[in-house]
Parts: structure tokens; C-alpha cells; sequence
């Protein structure tokens, strides 16, 4: 065939394509819906609590799970980091295999046992098991482990998207639920028979709890120290963390694919020649709920990605015995990329802090975009969640 007819078929096929995406563009919400969130009943609050006390123990157990090739950053850091701080149960890092957990989108950790370690120390299983997000849904070792676990009384929550793979091992079917709202139509498409229920930040459904975005986990963390032992350790927690409220209201409507959302992250992908490595030093007794959250959201710009540095190759331990595994050597990274990432401020602050200074160096529409995949009630450049964050 002469190569002039390929070119025009080549270029229609270009150009169709170009006008399906445009259409699909022109199809999205020019803006978020910018809704309140609805109240939660007292009563409905009250029974989330109850379903969220402890099944076996009075000091409970608390096994955070992660798949050693991928977990998501905050979904694996920021329970492990809340309930330690909160010193009302005994909280271990697992990992599916032996060797470090690495975590998306940015940072390292090294476990404290592997799943099998974890089942020869303790038999009876643990009281509670968090499931983060993770690169793949149907692992067969943490399926099988989840399902063991929940066998043996276990209440077993899924944060984020890790609600997918609480699903994916059953235990989710025919009960309620929510999750990441980008993930949220294939969780329901591949189970049919669980119900959504909107406008909740946490549900929780016969030893079975969820939540929605990344972010989610402090609330969510908090209502279940409150289960654990009372009001009143879970406000000075909150107090700790910076957060000046945790109940389960969310306004589910603020959170989805935007033109704004989409066009933000085509232009900055586009832009590959300005790219940056986002240096986090790591420093012993560091904040790693903090640290959680502002490399996760630095490397959620599509125009940088966050790396650990550190004296040492050793891990570096956080304030509550978490070991990060540096990314490279303090000697060996150049000053020019390294920034102020707020590590040292209270969790919620630095989050805040870390999103001003993303709006600041990208553009507050960069800004925006990562608080919606963080699904965080942002106060932000635009003020567009200012009437979905409880005050």
C-alpha cells in the first residue's frame, strides 16, 4: 500500500481519537460539586462504635498487612503510627514475604514479621487486621491469611482502596461498604452484591470496616481508638494528630473525575521535560504520620516524586518504632533538591502546609488535584471543601 494512504488513515484515526477524548472532556463537571456534608445521627455514630470494640482482647492486637512489592504509602503508615502513639494496643507491620515493604507512591519500611512469623507467635489471630491499598487485589497469601484471620474473630478494616481486597477475599459479599471514589465502580463491579453507602467517611458492617480515600485512615483510626478506650483517649489523640473532628460525615459528590482534575493531570504528565525528586530527610524520632502524608502527597503532583535521604543506608526510626529504609545517602543527594517538607509539624498541619507549598510551586489547580485522589476536605486555594470539613 503507498505510504500516503496509510498517513490519512492514520491521521483520521488520530483525529477521531482526539475527538472522542474532547467529547469525553467536554462530558466531565467543569467544577466539584462542592456539597456540604450531611450530619451523621447520634445513634448511627454510637453503633459504628460498638461495632468497632474489641472482639477478643482488652488490650487488643492490631496487625497492619502489606504486600512487600507495592502498599500504599499513608494506608500502611498513618494506622500503625495513630494507634501506637494512642498506646491502647499492641500494633505489628507485616509484610506477605521476608525483606522490606515498598510503598507507593514513595518511602520504604522495614516490617516487623511476615505474615507466617506473625500466625507462630500468635494462633488465636489478632484482634483487628488494617488492609492498605495495594498493587494487586488478589495476592493469593494475603487473601487466604485475611480469610484465616477473620475465621479466627478478627475485625478486619480496609482502608482506602484496600477495601478491594478485603473483597476480593469475600468478605465483603453482601454487606455494606465504601472505598476510594476513583475505585469505587470496580469495586461494585466486581461484587456486585455489596452496598455502597455514600456520604460516610467509615462503614462498618458485621466485622467488616471500610473507608473512603487515603486520608480517610486518621478519622477512621481515631473512631477506633475511641471503640478501644473512650472519648477521651481519642480526643487527645486528635489533639496530637491536629484534627479538630473524626466523626463518619463526608460529602461523597466533592470527589470525582473533574475537566479541571483531568486536564491538570494530562498537562503536567505532558510536561516530562520538568520533572522533579522531592528530597524527605529522615530523621530518628520523626513523625511518621506526617512524613506519610506529605511524601504521599508530593508524589502525587505528576510533576514531582518524593525520596527519603539519610545519613546512613541503616533505617531510621520513627517516634513510634517504624523504620523507614532511606532511599539514598544525605552525601550523596544535591542540595538543590531538597526542600522544607514539614515533617516537624503536627500530622493534619503538615498536610495543610504541604498543599500550600504544592499550590505555591505547581498552581493551586496542582494543589486541588492531589487533595481530591487524597480525598481530603482541603480548605484549599479555591476553598472548594470548605463546607465538607467538620469544624
Amino acid at each position: 500500500m503507498p505510504k500516503r494512504p496509510i498517513f490519512r488513515y492514520a491521521l483520521a484515526l488520530l483525529l477521531l481519537a482526539s475527538a472522542g477524548f474532547g467529547a469525553w472532556l467536554f462530558s466531565l463537571p467543569a467544577a466539584p460539586a462542592g456539597a456540604p456534608a450531611p450530619p451523621v445521627p447520634p445513634q448511627e455514630m454510637d453503633a459504628l462504635l460498638a461495632s468497632l470494640a474489641p472482639p477478643k482482647r482488652q488490650r487488643p492486637l492490631v496487625a497492619v498487612v502489606g504486600l512487600n512489592d507495592a502498599t500504599e504509602t499513608t494506608d500502611y503508615l498513618m494506622p500503625a503510627g495513630i494507634l501506637r502513639r494512642a498506646n491502647i494496643a499492641d500494633v505489628e507491620m507485616l509484610a506477605s514475604a521476608p525483606g522490606p515493604v515498598k510503598l507507593y507512591p514513595a518511602l520504604a519500611v522495614q516490617p516487623d514479621a511476615t505474615l507466617a512469623g506473625f500466625d507462630a507467635r500468635h494462633p488465636a489471630g489478632a484482634d483487628y487486621v488494617i488492609v492498605p491499598a495495594m498493587s494487586r487485589d488478589d495476592d493469593p497469601a494475603i487473601l487466604a491469611w485475611l480469610l484465616a484471620q477473620s475465621r479466627k474473630g478478627a475485625t478486619i478494616l480496609g482502608v482506602c482502596a484496600g477495601a478491594k481486597v478485603v473483597a476480593a477475599a469475600g468478605l465483603l459479599d453482601g454487606k455494606r461498604g465504601t472505598t476510594h471514589w476513583y475505585y469505587l465502580n470496580d469495586l461494585l463491579r466486581a461484587h456486585p452484591s455489596i452496598s455502597y453507602v455514600a456520604d460516610r467517611r467509615v462503614v462498618t458492617d458485621r466485622g467488616v470496616a471500610t473507608s473512603t480515600g487515603i486520608s480517610a485512615s486518621m478519622p477512621m483510626m481515631l473512631m477506633l481508638i475511641e471503640a478501644i478506650a473512650g472519648r477521651q483517649k481519642a480526643e487527645a489523640v486528635a489533639g496530637d494528630l491536629g484534627l479538630p473532628a473524626w466523626d463518619a460525615r463526608h460529602a461523597s459528590r466533592n470527589y470525582a473525575l473533574t475537566r479541571p482534575f483531568v486536564t491538570t493531570v494530562l498537562g503536567n504528565s505532558l510536561a516530562f521535560w520538568n520533572r522533579e525528586r522531592i528530597g524527605v530527610a529522615l530523621a530518628p524520632g520523626m513523625d511518621e504520620v506526617s512524613l506519610a502524608l506529605v511524601a504521599d502527597a508530593w508524589s502525587r503532583t505528576y510533576r514531582s516524586r518524593a525520596a527519603s535521604y539519610a545519613d546512613s543506608p541503616q533505617p531510621v526510626q520513627t517516634r513510634n518504632g517504624i523504620r523507614i529504609v532511606p532511599d539514598a545517602a544525605a552525601a550523596d543527594w544535591p542540595g538543590h533538591a531538597r526542600i522544607a517538607t514539614a515533617t516537624e509539624q503536627r500530622p493534619a498541619q503538615a498536610l495543610d502546609r504541604t498543599l500550600q507549598a504544592i499550590a505555591g510551586r505547581y498552581g493551586a489547580s496542582t494543589a486541588d488535584m492531589v487533595a481530591v485522589q487524597l480525598e481530603y476536605p482541603w480548605q484549599g486555594a479555591h476553598g472548594r471543601f470548605s463546607a465538607a470539613l467538620p469544624r
